[in-house]
């Protein structure tokens, strides 16, 4: 929408309520309503709001910010039976210049480099997975049903029904809805299109899944492993690079048919896998999703049809060259996407500035191997903990480039309170295997 679009639907009065949204370090949306008095000078000036108290955002000493809707991710979302208008915003200084502890700043600015160094866009498309429950304090499976399962059509399916209608009404375009491996479990893929359009479609998508899901008196987690026993919830990125509307990861006289730019972006993303996947998987529960025998990357390899490797690259047809392309199998749904797709995308890029190669492609099942066969390939494997996750980012200047020094320390200091709070805790596995000791 232009901006005015945007005061004509105000004033027509096809909006119940105005939002201005923005993403904190952790991922987490934030934002505040607006009055519709106020739509002009939002759209023109940003509205002031004090940012002192924003998860890792600024310092108490910089508190005053502004929120500056971006006219490239406007959303209407019906809202029963009115709409919300919904701005995505990029947060300033009084001084006009950008907040760069901002998670979407971060990835603007690694994407400004791809442009500015290589003429590079970077496309993405995400696979979201997550589990549907009869509430959160009743986290029980119980729909018996498998992997693209259809039948037998329950409440659940409806509900993902209702979900992807209505993300296509509010401009968010769904390729496919499915059932995942695990019960209660489904997954929804994304259109391909520019990163920071996807990550505003992520952020907006996650919340239109939870007030769905609540509507219909269920609850919808993105916790990636809220089931022991059971597959864990994945966001597989698939992601090429683009270089005037051309793929430039297809080489069509290439065994793979990858071009030499490709090769070196998925050996960069390989390299530095585990130093970004305190990132791309940022929260404790995340490492008990990571672990073999559940379908979820452990080991840092790439393969075209292994699904055991960190990542692979999907068949796609020849004659759609646009279609080439890598898909990230790390990261799951409860990570930033702004920061998730900077690193990503940083990796590639380092691999392509770096001029490395990968090795050759494992398409055996990885988890079956032996410890020696793993030892000959050199088959490095991800952290297991999000205390091993932090210590390998903390020494990554890879990392701290992508971020640069005040975000970095921010989100450093802020996954070690995690872990240490965490690591105090007392749990019912203790209680259980201690308790008569």
């Amino acid at each position: 929408m232009d901006r005015e679009d945007i005061i004509k639907l105000v004033k027509q009065g096809e909006v119940k309520k105005i939002m201005l949204w923005f993403t904190d370090i952790l991922g987490k949306l934030k934002g505040f309503s607006i009055s519709p008095q106020e739509i002009e000078r939002a759209l023109d000036e940003g509205i002031n709001f004090d940012g002192s108290s924003i998860e890792g955002l600024v310092r108490i000493e910089e508190s005053d910010l502004t929120a500056k809707p971006d006219l490239n991710s406007v959303y209407l979302i019906p809202d029963d039976g009115a709409n919300t208008l919904v701005l995505i915003c990029d947060i300033y200084y009084p001084d006009g210049s950008p907040v760069e502890s901002s998670p979407r700043y971060v990835l603007r600015n690694t994407l400004h480099k791809a442009m500015q160094e290589f003429g590079f866009k970077y496309y993405t498309g995400p696979e979201l997975e997550f589990f549907l429950f009869s509430s959160k304090e009743k986290i029980e499976t119980y729909d018996s049903k498998g992997y693209f399962d259809i039948a037998p059509y329950d409440q659940y399916d409806e509900i993902c029904k209702r979900t992807v209608e209505l993300l296509n009404l509010t401009g968010i375009n769904v390729e496919m809805v499915h059932h995942e491996v695990a019960e209660n479990q489904y997954e929804i893929d994304f259109r391909y299109d520019e990163a920071l359009i996807v990550a505003d479609h992520l952020q907006v998508a996650k919340y239109i899944i939870k007030k769905t899901a609540e509507a219909n008196s269920v609850f919808a987690t993105f916790m990636p492993k809220p089931v022991f026993g059971a597959n864990g919830s994945g966001l597989h990125v698939h992601q090429s690079l683009f270089k005037d509307n051309k793929n430039i990861f297809f080489q069509e006289n290439d065994e793979y048919h990858l071009s030499q730019t490709a090769k070196h972006y998925i050996a960069g993303m390989l390299k530095y896998a585990k130093e970004m996947t305190s990132v791309t998987n940022q929260w404790v529960n995340s490492y008990k999703r990571l672990v073999a025998g559940y379908e979820a990357p452990v080991y840092v390899s790439w393969g075209r049809q292994n699904r055991s490797a960190l990542l692979r690259v999907p068949a796609f047809k020849e004659q759609r060259p646009s279609s080439c392309r890598v898909e990230y199998r790390a990261p799951d749904p409860a990570t930033n996407p702004y920061l998730a797709f900077s690193v990503m995308l940083g990796a590639g890029l380092s691999g392509i500035r770096e001029n490395i190669l990968p090795p050759p492609p494992i398409e055996k099942d990885i988890y079956s191997m032996s410890a020696e066969q793993k030892d000959k390939l050199r088959i490095q494997v991800l952290p297991d903990s999000l205390y091993a996750a932090i210590i390998e980012t903390e020494h990554s200047e890879f990392v701290r480039d992508i971020f640069k020094e005040q975000f970095f320390k921010k989100y450093i200091d802020n996954k070690k309170a995690e872990w240490e709070h965490y690591r105090i805790q007392v749990t019912d596995y203790e209680k259980k295997k201690y308790i008569c000791l």
